[in-house]
């Protein structure tokens, strides 16, 4: 298949010389492929999915939801052990971010947390469940704390954190947190992300100590909250013990705690809509087209101070049109189906939220796969020598980084095809789970189904938008 003139400028632009990016992904060779193959070709799977579920018994789908295997008494690590570490990592890590090599590949700090936590933590969470109470780096100090002052600081709360504030605090620090990934002018330096992060886990901290522990990662804490959400479509959960080294660990079919839990209230919908469209934003802002609607000529991009301002005003809007697409689909499908009463007490309208979760996953992933393998390379080889001293610790420091899959057309097709069946497969996992939750709120499954109508558009439309996201030209 010839190339066409976006394809010819994509891979000139890779050619180019550039300054390494902690999003740097080179798609230009993509273009070379039958992508509208690939385009029709997944939004005909999403459609025949739902199609499909038309011809399965109701009965079939409860079972499902209800079918799971569980071991008791297995050992896990002890909390405020893994939690103690993780701190003391997390330490580490910023004396290196401060101290350390000022590039961003070979200073541990910046590939740990966008590389090692953001991307590959996440999908972790998505196949073995919440591990972020053994690892996030705030339990053990705070359980160290409370002993070290007989429980004067750190066992109760002292203040509460208003019912009515609802997920508001998790969706602020979220939306920080993406400006400083997506908009900021450097997020990937080594000295300001270790600020950054070090600023992050004091004002967390404190607020655990103000409102709790527990509240405040239920609410406040958004990596707290996206983990919790992420591991409900894991087919493994495993509960953490109040005591002791013992736990349950079960096996269920993915997603079945999405279709058991009780409707989330309305902010805590909104906070998943929004992961996924600064996720979205994330791709779309790094586009030809994206650059073309706010006058910037991709062949001459003149950084990120030059396009802060409309790319902060992308990062909220992309989640808002999101949100709005979501809430009209679901809305208008309850009323297709003759029950405006479920639009009035929400329970449908926030309880669908949950079939985001695989597709944000999938998004998450086929989005960030090629930088997963490039820059795991390069953290693969920092963590001999953080602190660039000339150290090689575990043998990996003379590590030889590759890019060999992201300039052959052979592995190219590869890496996209596997990109466009994991949102492919998202997006069916997604409808499997609105259409089993459609079933709890409906008498009739025939309603149900109807309710669907306007979620499935959206859903396909959505996988077209996804895979074209991977196969358009960017600066990235």
């Amino acid at each position: 298949m010839p190339a066409c003139p976006s394809a010819t400028a994509a891979l000139l632009w890779t050619l180019m010389p550039c300054t390494a990016s902690a999003h740097g992904t080179e798609r230009g060779l993509v273009m070379l492929l039958p992508t509208e193959y690939y385009l029709t070709g997944g939004a005909i799977v999403v459609a025949v999915t739902f199609v499909a579920l038309l011809l399965v018994p109701s009965r079939w789908f409860t079972h499902a939801g209800s079918a799971s295997i569980t071991l008791d008494r297995r050992p896990v690590p002890p909390i405020v052990m893994v939690s103690t570490l993780s701190f003391v990592l997390l330490l580490v890590l910023i004396a290196a971010g401060r101290y350390s090599t000022a590039d961003p590949l070979e200073n541990p700090l910046p590939l740990v947390v966008w590389t090692l936590f953001w991307v590959g933590l996440t999908l972790v969470q998505a196949l073995v469940g919440n591990l972020w109470p053994w690892l996030n780096p705030w339990t053990g100090p705070l359980r160290l704390l409370r002993r070290a002052t007989g429980g004067r600081l750190g066992e109760a709360p002292l203040l509460k954190l208003p019912e009515a504030v609802g997920y508001i605090p998790a969706i602020l620090l979220f939306l920080m947190f993406a400006w400083y990934e997506l908009v900021s002018l450097a997020p990937e330096d080594p000295p300001r992300l270790a600020i950054a992060v070090s600023v992050y886990w004091i004002l967390n901290f404190i607020a655990m100590l103000v409102f709790g522990e527990r509240d405040w990662t239920e609410r406040g804490e958004p990596f707290s909250v996206y983990f919790r959400m992420i591991g409900m479509i894991a087919p493994f959960e495993i509960t953490p013990p109040k005591s002791g080294i013992w736990a349950s660990v079960r096996f269920r079919w993915p997603g079945q705690d999405c279709v058991a839990a009780e409707p989330p209230p309305i902010s805590a919908a909104v906070f998943l809509l929004l992961t996924l469209g600064t996720a979205s934003f994330d791709g779309f802002a790094e586009t030809f087209t994206w650059l073309w609607m706010i006058g910037v000529n991709p062949l001459e991009f003149p950084g990120r101070s030059a396009v802060t301002l409309p790319n902060t005003f992308g990062l909220i809007a992309a989640p808002v049109v999101l949100a709005v697409i979501y809430f009209t689909a679901v809305i208008s499908g309850a009323r297709l189906a003759g029950e405006a009463r479920l639009v009035a007490d929400r329970g449908l309208i926030t309880h669908l939220v949950y079939s985001i979760i695989p597709i944000a996953i999938a998004f998450h992933a086929a989005h960030y796969l090629s930088l997963l393998l490039i820059n795991g390379q390069y953290l693969y080889s920092a963590v001999s020598d953080p602190f660039a001293l000339g150290w090689d610790l575990f043998g990996t420091a003379d590590r030889h980084v590759t890019a060999s899959m992201l300039i052959d057309i052979n592995s190219v097709e590869k890496l996209w095809i596997a990109q466009t069946a994991i949102i492919v497969t998202g997006h069916c996992i997604g409808i499997l789970i609105a259409h089993m939750i459609a079933l709890k709120h409906f008498a009739k499954p025939a309603s149900a189904t109807i309710s669907q109508i306007f979620l499935v558009f959206a859903m396909v439309g959505y996988t077209v938008f996804g895979l074209w996201l991977l196969s358009t030209p960017t600066v990235g």
